[in-house]
């Protein structure tokens, strides 16, 4: 649309010659702002653009190193070295994951999902810091079936698990399992019996870059896991619960939506 109005249309007006210069001046200071508004979007999309290329990049000798593991004899430096390939990983993915996030709308496809092989997925994918830890699983029958983004959530599960494995004691258990509240939505739980998070700090552990009391004691805290699940939940209609007490753990609950909310979220 053109910014500036047509001769017809500006006489009907009957401006003042003042009023004629002042509504001349608007013009141009939004036709301006309109041309600075486009190109800053050019440039955030030229930036995320090289962004997501640099992560592919990285992830190509990341695999190569992680075919390499195999030919170590020494078990006890395999693991370790798989635990440390782990932490780079997973920042690598949420990296990845928040650059995406910003055109989810564009990249979610949501479709009936099997809840079971996408956690027993992320289990095996933690099993070098979960050996290194001692940390088990109790799982239970993960049966249902949900109506989701099987990629995205694959992504949630990963940064609640990964905070479950980071802040349970080690040789201790993490128990998953699932049921259905009074409006017979499918709640997932992923309960720890970690150090648990103080009250203070629950209401802001889905906040930006905050690590709260447990993660500043802890050099692998970004403060970004929680934050990044918690936006991509809300666009796919999961709704995240937490409970939690200091020295008794935490349970992370998943709330999937109904067929009429999923109705409303895609607009079908």
């Amino acid at each position: 649309m053109d910014s500036h109005l047509d001769d017809a249309h500006r006489n009907s007006l009957a401006l003042s010659p003042f009023q004629e210069v002042y509504f001349r001046k608007m013009e141009d200071a939004f036709f301006e702002k309109n041309l600075e508004l486009n190109q800053a979007k050019v440039q955030i999309q030229e930036h995320s653009d090289e962004l997501l290329a640099w992560v592919h990049e990285v992830k190509a000798p990341l695999t190569a190193i992680n075919l390499m593991f195999e030919h170590i004899e020494d078990l006890q430096l395999r693991r370790k070295l798989e635990n440390e390939w782990l932490r780079l990983h997973l920042l690598v993915d949420q990296q990845l994951h928040q650059t995406r996030l910003y055109a989810i709308e564009k990249d979610n496809y949501l479709t009936e999902i099997e809840l079971k092989p996408i956690i027993y997925k992320e289990i095996r994918a933690m099993q070098a810091w979960c050996l290194e830890k001692g940390i088990g699983f109790e799982i239970g029958e993960l049966t249902e079936i949900v109506m989701t983004d099987g990629k995205w959530l694959a992504f949630i599960i990963r940064q609640i698990l990964s905070n479950a494995i980071k802040y349970s004691p080690v040789n201790s258990e993490i128990t998953i399992f699932t049921e259905h509240d009074s409006t017979g939505a499918t709640l997932l739980h992923i309960k720890d019996i970690g150090r648990g998070i103080p009250l203070d700090d629950l209401p802001r552990i889905f906040q930006k870059s905050y690590t709260g009391t447990a993660g500043r004691e802890s050099s692998q805290s970004t403060g970004m896991g929680l934050y990044l699940a918690s936006n991509v939940a809300h666009k796919i209609g999961i709704r995240i619960n937490v409970q939690s007490k200091v020295g008794e753990g935490s349970l992370f609950t998943l709330r999937f939506p109904l067929q009429n909310e999923y109705a409303k979220l895609t607009g079908r």
